[in-house]
């Protein structure tokens, strides 16, 4: 007799964000947003429900292309599903940090968050991410690229509209 797992088992969520630095990271500018990446990068490992982030040669992904612009950094990463993800991005030390981007990335009209679910074990690739953001930007939220106020399940069924905080809101 074989059992099978609950689907969100055999899925794990993928979430890609891009942000366009409004300084060089060695600036003053962007001290306190450097000087935090790992701490908050730490929190984030040590999270509920967190399995894998994209990390470049610098420990963290900032020395990652992305876009082929020099100005766009990225944040990939792995979650068990959108409540260990929303439960991690809207508390603590992240909290801080995402109530302050103004002061660190340009604000941009597009999209610049995605997510998707992978089979268990899947790492995407930069390419992949881009791939699905290029997708949110055209088609708007859907299976294959969504946000996490209107999600969808890992086989594809009915959004899910989620709760995001006032004010922290990944916008476009």
């Amino acid at each position: 007799m074989t059992t099978s797992a609950a689907p969100e088992a055999a899925y794990e969520l993928a979430q890609v964000n891009i942000a366009r630095l409004k300084a060089p990271l060695d600036s003053p500018q962007l001290k306190d947003f450097v000087d935090n990446l790992e701490p908050v990068n730490a929190d984030a490992d040590a999270a509920d429900g967190f399995v894998w982030r994209l990390k470049g040669n610098s420990g963290d992904a900032t020395d990652v292309s992305v876009f082929g612009d020099e100005w766009l950094i990225i944040n990939l990463t792995m979650w068990r599903d959108t409540n260990a993800l929303t439960a991690y991005m809207y508390q603590g030390r992240h909290r801080e940090m995402l109530a302050r981007r103004r002061e660190w990335f340009e604000r941009v009209q597009e999209a610049m968050t995605a997510l998707w679910w992978v089979p268990a074990g899947h790492r995407p690739t930069v390419a992949e991410a881009e791939s699905r953001l290029l997708h949110l930007r055209t088609n708007g939220p859907t299976p294959y690229a969504f946000t996490l106020r209107t999600s969808f399940p890992p086989q594809g069924a009915e959004p899910v509209l989620g709760e995001v905080p006032d004010g922290l809101g990944c916008s476009a």
